[in-house]
């Protein structure tokens, strides 16, 4: 899966005014993304997934491989804590186009490792094409092991971790004992270098929506070795990545790409807008950026 290391960006969703989808900025933020990123990855947490229906899902997915100028691969999005539910959407889903899935640890239900563990066999028994788990204790409530992924890992549909626990310790297990194949990816875009560092294959990142050309500057010079000159690019978004996440994901990164006139600013219900006093925020840290 050497088509997936680098940069993935986790793509918002954008919306009009109305909060219908608006394909007329999703078109201009696949082309803006596409000057840095190695792939796309469609409905994570990034993408409002949890507030879209199943057609608006599968008309995102659609529009993207139909808009898709570069041809750079696609990952996919289908997870949840009803594993029958999982099953019944990957059977149901046109994987044409779809380079791979993402699929997060289940939420809620807290499940044991060995709950996880029969959950993920599952998927990746069932799905046609391979899978990456996701593991994201902050929004699941429960941890997916380092001793769980590298039981994983030995199966031959399940190709990466993407890991946004922030605990380097256990990445660093993943990756020392993990199949040679086996991708660690890293799911903090503060911790991509030093995981680059320790030997993830790269990052699905937030921030790359507004600044991918950031991240591919960090790419090349960590893959060449060159951690002093990545560090550099690492430190130049370390200020205006915690706003990105103040009043939740996307709100921040969503008023960012406003501010660069690539799209509205507009999130569905939980979420609402950034307010006046985050904007101004993310506004002078990107002055100065």
């Amino acid at each position: 899966m050497k088509k997936l290391y680098g940069t993935g960006v986790a793509l918002v969703t954008p919306f009009t005014a109305n909060l219908e989808v608006d394909y007329k900025a999703l078109k201009k933020i696949l082309s803006h993304t596409a000057k840095g990123v190695d792939y796309y990855v469609v409905m994570g947490t990034t993408g409002e997934a949890a507030t879209l229906n199943d057609a608006e899902k599968k008309s995102v997915l659609q529009f993207i491989i139909e808009n898709n100028t570069r041809k750079l691969p696609i990952v996919y999005g289908i997870g949840g804590n009803n594993t029958l539910q999982v099953i019944e959407t990957i059977k149901s889903t046109d994987f044409t186009g779809v380079d791979a899935v993402l699929s997060v640890s289940p939420y809620y239900n807290k499940p044991s490792q060995e709950g996880i563990y029969q959950h993920f066999k599952v998927i990746a028994d069932t799905c046609p094409v391979p899978v990456i788990l996701y593991n994201v204790p902050g929004r699941t409530a429960s941890n997916l092991s380092a001793e769980t992924t590298l039981r994983l890992a030995s199966h031959p549909n399940i190709v990466g971790v993407k890991e946004a626990s922030g605990n380097l310790e256990q990445c660093m297990k993943i990756i020392s004992q993990a199949p040679k194949d086996f991708m660690l990816i890293s799911g903090d875009d503060l911790l991509t270098v030093p995981l680059y560092a320790l030997g993830a294959k790269g990052v699905i990142s937030v921030l790359a929506n507004a600044l991918p050309v950031v991240f591919k500057r960090m790419k090349e010079q960590a893959l060449a070795g060159n951690f002093a000159k990545a560090s550099k690019e690492q430190f130049r978004i370390a200020g205006i990545n915690g706003p990105m996440y103040e009043e939740g994901n996307p709100v921040g990164v969503k008023f960012l790409m406003h501010h660069l006139r690539i799209c509205q600013p507009y999130v569905r219900l939980p979420l609402v807008p950034a307010t006046h006093a985050l904007q101004k925020k993310i506004v002078a840290l990107y002055e100065t950026f």
